[in-house]
């Protein structure tokens, strides 16, 4: 039998996973992505780690008959990555070409969300959905988009992008380069950003501030993303300030593109979205200010049914179909 290698390179760590022909993931393990560290370093550390997980199920190296990458960025011909997203690897970076040295093996190159959207609509929350977005929540944000059936990728490589809608004028530089990007709001990086501003603020009511803010405001290091949801779920003020403005903006971006997609199915995924259950609620409240009412009406949102897995699926799917 031959097996197949699904690759999910995120900004903070990769996913890597081992499946068979019929999609069963035998093993899978993350590592940390360490990008700093360069492409052929972060490559060599996912191709090892492919070849323990096939030793410790017995398998060997010539069963492995093809690897899928996602990656972050435009990805064009299934192989050059045209700016590597929230890494340092320069412009036009041929990702395919650099894995298939390394290891000698059948690489095929997609961008991370698409992936995702693949899997989510192949094996996940959006089986049997021809118009769907996957919107994946963590380090960045962006969103996959199958329509009719078919996923989107546009001319270069750059559909679905929608992290980089300009939302405030007078926001902060966007790792893209442009300024105010939705992204800044409404990533996982963008969360805790604003939460350590109100945290600091010195016009802050300390008098109406809960548990949250005695935790973190003189411990700002340790913060993280899931602590903000963990806070506000338990009705804390200052963190439900927080998720309500990401909300807010999320709501503004997910209009935009129900506005031009009109989609069945919205599915949230990725990192921050393991509270997508609470965002849902929260989303849904503001989604009419920003969105056509009949495209409301048989709109679904849900949570991603596959969480960590349906990069690695998708991945996978790119060599094994």
């Amino acid at each position: 039998m031959k097996y197949y290698a699904g690759v999910d390179i995120g900004g903070t760590n990769t996913k890597i996973g081992i499946l068979d022909n019929h999609f069963n993931i035998l093993a899978e393990q993350s590592i940390p992505t360490l990008s700093q560290q360069g492409a052929r370093s972060t490559f060599s550390r996912i191709w090892q780690t492919i070849l323990d997980l096939l030793a410790q199920n017995e398998l060997s190296e010539a069963q492995l008959a093809g690897i899928g990458l996602g990656i972050p960025g435009p990805v064009v011909d299934q192989a050059i990555v045209k700016i590597a997203a929230n890494f340092s690897w320069g412009n036009d970076f041929n990702a395919k070409q650099l894995m298939e040295e390394i290891s000698h093996k059948n690489v095929v190159v997609e961008n991370d969300v698409r992936a995702i959207t693949l899997g989510e609509h192949l094996f996940g929350a959006g089986q049997g959905v021809a118009n769907l977005i996957v919107v994946p929540i963590g380090t960045g944000i962006a969103s996959g988009i199958l329509l009719n059936g078919k996923v989107l990728s546009g001319s270069g490589g750059c559909a679905g992008e929608f992290g980089h809608i300009m939302v405030n004028e007078q926001g902060m530089k966007c790792g893209c380069g442009l300024t105010g990007c939705l992204e800044t709001y409404t990533s996982a990086p963008g969360l805790v950003r604003e939460a350590k501003k109100l945290l600091s603020a010195p016009e802050t009511d300390k008098q109406k501030c809960g548990e949250f803010f005695q935790r973190f405001s003189t411990d700002l290091d340790s913060l993280q993303a899931h602590h903000i949801f963990e806070y506000a779920k338990k009705g804390d003020h200052l963190a439900l300030q927080v998720v309500d403005s990401f909300a807010k903006y999320l709501a503004y971006g997910l209009g935009v593109l129900i506005n031009i997609f009109n989609p069945e199915l919205i599915v949230l995924a990725g990192g921050v979205a393991k509270s997508a259950d609470f965002i849902i609620e929260k989303v849904q409240k503001f989604l009419p200010h920003y969105a056509l009412g009949v495209s409301l009406q048989n709109l679904q949102i849900k949570p991603s049914q596959l969480l960590d897995s349906a990069g690695v699926k998708g991945a996978a799917a790119l060599v094994i179909k």
